[in-house]
């Protein structure tokens, strides 16, 4: 018997900075703080999109600022702006200083 993790919906319409923060942190599988490929990957299978390893890859390419390999907390920013400009996430308030 297999066991099914659920995770919350993205919310429909506008998504604030922190309510697409707070989606995306259920999927923080190792609780660092930081969104790696294979855990941005899970997230964007969990919205249905096609594609999902390579728009993961694009986005972690885009967003890691110091190539760690991962998405920081500072990269946070960068991150969202990919989402809204190639995943057509609807964003109401976009912060890119983070």
């Amino acid at each position: 018997m297999a066991f099914m993790r659920y995770y919350r919906a993205l919310p429909e319409g506008e998504t604030t900075v922190e309510e697409f923060r707070a989606w995306l942190s259920q999927f923080d599988a190792d609780g660092d703080g930081r969104i790696s490929r294979d855990e941005l990957e899970q997230a964007l299978r969990s919205l249905n999109l096609w594609f999902v390893w390579w728009k993961a890859r694009e986005a972690v390419r885009a967003a890691d600022a110091n190539r760690n390999g991962a998405v920081d907390g500072d990269e946070m920013g960068r991150l969202y702006a990919f989402a809204h400009k190639h995943l057509h996430l609807k964003m109401s308030q976009l912060d890119l200083e983070e």
